[in-house]
Parts: C-alpha cells; structure tokens; sequence
C-alpha cells in the first residue's frame, strides 16, 4: 500500500469539501536556494489562501507521499541535501525504498489525482526540446496530460523548449491546451509567442465546466491551461530570443545533453538577464497560483 499523509489544513479541507490546489516541489529543491526557496513556496502557497483555496504542495519524504507541506516539513525539505527529482518512471521506487523525492509536474499529477485533487499550479510544463528529432528528448508532462485528470496551469511550456513540436505531441495525444484570455500560446517569460492556441477561454467557470465535462464524456487526461504572465512582469519575446539562441549555443557547444539539458540553460538565462529570469518566473508562479485557486473553486460547486 502506498503511504499518504495530509497535512492538517489539507486534511481539514478534505473533511469540508473546500477548494484544494495541488503544487509541485521541485521549485524548493531544484529551483532556487535556501532560504529564498521556502520563501517563495509559502508566498505561492499564501497566495492561494488569499484566492479562496488550500494549497497541497506534494513531496515524497521518507518514503511516504506527503499531500500538503506542513511548515517545518517545508524548511526540512528546503534544506534538504541530494533530493531526488522524481517522475511518472521513478516515483514509485522512491517511495518503495524509503527515499525522499521532489515532484515534478508529472508525478504532482500523480499525487494529485491519489489524492482526489482536481487542479495543479506550476511555473511552465516540459515538453519537446530542441533537436528532439535526433535525441527523442521529449518530457513525461505530455504524457501525463494526456491519461492523468488534472487541470495544469502553467505560463505555456518552457520557452527553452520546441514550442511548435511540444504542442503537435500535445494535440496528437488529444491534450486541451487552453489559452486565458487571449488567442496567443504563452511562452513562459513573455506572455505572448507567434503560435495561435488552440483554444481559449476567458473565466475559471468556463475551464471548470469543461473540466467537468471531459470526466463525464469518459475521456482520460487533464487539460493545459496556458495563463499568461502579467505584462508587468514579462520578458518580451524579443528581448528573449537572442539570449535563449546564446544559451543554447553554448549548451551545443559544450555538449550539454539529456537531463543537464534544462538546468544549464535555465542558468545560463539567469545569467544572461541579470536575473530577470527568476523574477518572472516568480511572478508567473504567482499568477498561476491564484487562476488555479479560482478554478478549483468553481470545480466544488459543480456536480462530479
């Protein structure tokens, strides 16, 4: 039997049918230092309270799912040394042999849905990498979004990524990809790209509905709900391009594969935009954060 432990205001939200918004915990282990990880966290998780919702951040610590961090299980985990980053293929060996794992978007699907959590909030989803046509580098997210019943909201796919090829698997896989309030695919740092999403909705009722309606028709898999980042906090596209073209060329040219793909460029941007980067990818989260808060909400007032 798999071992799940709730938090206590998970739990409590559980028992009165309140509104629950599943997070990942990569973003405390792998995307930023101490302390300023576990700050951001409990600002995310702050930010869905104030929208109306419980935030469940999801780890595995010790060999146990844990659906929702209590406080001094979030400091734990942020100081924590050689966490692992799990996904769809190692989540379960991690809890099998005791381990201690950070989710990805993958696996908080995974968690979310044992856990009967509708909705998830993230930064960006994985998806096709550059070159993908010779390496075969293409990210579980896809995969999961399309046999796995949660709403991801996310700022599109990671602007490092192949933006075209990352929505052909998305529509091959028979994945709504949903843009908020506007006819362009986001991308990431900058809230509008030259791609057209394939479909767009302008309230958290509409995205709840349809939802709802996907469960009803039998069809597996969640949707993508692509939210812009604000334009306040946005690196514009043009802006962008070079620096994501620099990056990569370094990571081509020094060789850079497979799973040091995404942390080397992420960096290697970090560096390039002074730090702009993480600024907005901060504010994306956020903004993330309190759209999924507001469609869970709605979900609870629906019939299931």
């Amino acid at each position: 039997m798999i071992k799940i432990e709730y938090s206590a205001e998970v739990a409590a939200a559980r028992d009165n049918g309140k509104a629950i918004v599943a997070l990942e915990s990569t973003i405390i282990t792998h995307g930023m230092p101490y302390p300023q990880n576990i700050e951001v966290a409990a600002q995310v998780e702050n930010d869905i309270r104030a929208a109306g919702a419980v935030p469940a951040t999801m780890a595995v610590m010790d060999g146990t799912l844990r659906v929702g961090l209590e406080a001094e299980q979030l400091r734990a985990l942020g100081q924590a040394k050689n966490v692992a980053k799990i996904s769809r293929a190692d989540m379960p060996a991690c809890i099998a042999t005791g381990g201690t794992g950070a989710t990805t978007v993958a696996a908080t699907m995974i968690a979310a849905r044992l856990a009967g959590i509708q909705v998830f909030a993230t930064g960006g989803i994985g998806g096709v990498h550059k070159g993908a046509e010779t390496s075969f580098d293409i990210s579980a997210d896809l995969m999961e979004l399309a046999q796995t019943p949660v709403t991801v909201v996310a700022a599109g796919a990671k602007a490092i990524l192949d933006l075209p090829k990352t929505l052909e698997v998305l529509e091959t896989q028979g994945v709504p990809v949903i843009a908020f309030g506007q006819d362009s695919f986001p991308a990431f740092w900058s809230a509008t790209s030259d791609l057209v999403a394939p479909l767009r909705m302008d309230s958290a009722a509409e995205i709840a509905r349809a939802h709802t309606t996907r469960t009803a028709m039998g069809l597996p898999g969640g949707q993508l709900i692509a939210n812009p980042i604000p334009d306040a906090d946005q690196i514009p596209a043009e802006q962008l391009a070079p620096v994501l073209a620099q990056a990569q060329g370094e990571a081509d040219d020094q060789g850079v594969r497979g799973k040091d793909v995404t942390p080397f460029l992420l960096q290697r941007i970090f560096e390039l935009t002074e730090g702009r980067s993480l600024t907005a990818n901060i504010a994306l989260v956020r903004n993330n954060a309190k759209l999924a808060a507001k469609i869970a909400q709605e979900l609870v007032t629906l019939p299931q």
